[in-house]
C-alpha cells in the first residue's frame, strides 16, 4: 500500500513539472545544485546505482534506491526510468518522509 504513496506522489511531481528523468537529466540536476532527491530503480545496473549513490554523498542529496524501472517510468508517464531527481524541496521532503516510514517497517 504505502510503496504505491511513493509512487502517486511521484506522478503528482511530475505533473507539477518537478520530476527530471533519466540518467543525463538526473545528473545535470545533482550537479547543478537542482536536485532534493534522487530515485534509482533497484533494476538499474550496479555502476548506475554506485555512480548516483557516490555523486548524491558528494553533493549532499538524499538517494534511495527504489521499485523497477518499469514503475518509475510508468508512475512519472513514460517509458522505462532508472533514476529520476525531484527539483521541488517540499515534494522531496514529503517523498523522503515515506520512504523512512518503509525502511523503519
Amino acid at each position: 500500500m504505502r510503496q504505491d504513496k511513493v509512487l502517486s506522489l511521484l506522478g503528482i511531481c511530475a505533473k507539477a513539472g518537478n520530476v527530471l528523468s533519466g540518467e543525463f537529466q538526473t545528473e545535470k540536476s545533482v550537479k547543478e545544485g537542482k536536485a532534493y532527491l534522487v530515485i534509482v530503480a533497484g533494476d538499474a545496473s550496479e555502476n548506475t546505482k554506485k555512480n548516483f549513490s557516490d555523486m548524491c554523498v558528494y553533493y549532499k542529496v538524499p538517494h534511495f534506491i527504489y521499485a523497477d524501472k518499469s514503475s518509475l517510468g510508468h508512475s512519472i508517464g513514460k517509458e522505462l526510468r532508472a533514476s529520476l531527481a525531484v527539483t521541488n524541496e517540499g515534494l522531496a521532503k514529503s517523498l523522503i518522509k515515506h520512504f523512512e516510514l518503509i525502511t523503519t517497517e
